[in-house]
């Protein structure tokens, strides 16, 4: 299922814009009232729900914090487990980490280590809300293969294209982006 372009319009024109956040210059995507309207929520939701209900997917993995909003509830469409990838310190069982590097500095995430072994070779998802430059998706990508999963796809709600963190993903897995601006 393709979403239209009305449907598109939907949902980019339920994405607030926020000016100089969290800094001058920068442009956030707030998806806080994406949220909150539950016709463009719905919209999106089915369609995530229709675009992997064919892929055999075991688990979805969510990045902190906004990929645990739409990962969850697409991981119980799609009959899937959900793991979460975290900041550091905030997993309360044994974890396996990832440093990638910011333009300040460095940042890290983690995964339970266990945290795929309910299934033989388990095929997972990545999902977050936004791409920019893809520093957060590929720690989490290489965090699902040091974990022995394969991640089929890495799916985003927003793909910031001209900061291209699509490409630097695309040698690693698949990529699905629903709104390309």
């Amino acid at each position: 299922m393709n979403l239209s372009e009305r449907e598109k319009k939907q949902i980019l024109e339920s994405i607030r814009d926020i000016p100089d956040f969290p800094k001058p210059g920068i442009i956030f995507k707030d998806i806080t009232t994406l949220l909150n309207n539950p016709k463009a929520f719905k919209i999106l939701m089915d369609h995530l729900e229709e675009h992997y209900k064919d892929a055999g997917i075991d688990y979805i993995a969510g990045a902190e914090s906004r990929g645990f909003i739409f990962g969850a509830p697409l991981a119980d469409r799609l009959g899937a487990g959900f793991v979460p990838i975290r900041k550091p310190g905030k997993l309360p069982f044994t974890t396996i980490a990832e440093k990638y590097s910011l333009e300040y500095g460095f940042d890290e995430v983690e995964i339970h280590i266990d945290a795929f072994s309910g299934k033989p070779n388990p095929k997972v998802l990545f999902i977050d809300d936004l791409i920019a430059t893809g520093g957060t998706a590929n720690a989490s990508i290489n965090l699902i293969k040091k974990a022995g999963a394969a991640s089929v796809d890495a799916c985003f709600i927003i793909n910031l294209a001209f900061l291209k963190g699509i490409e630097r993903l695309s040698a690693d897995t698949t990529v699905y982006s629903v709104l390309d601006i």
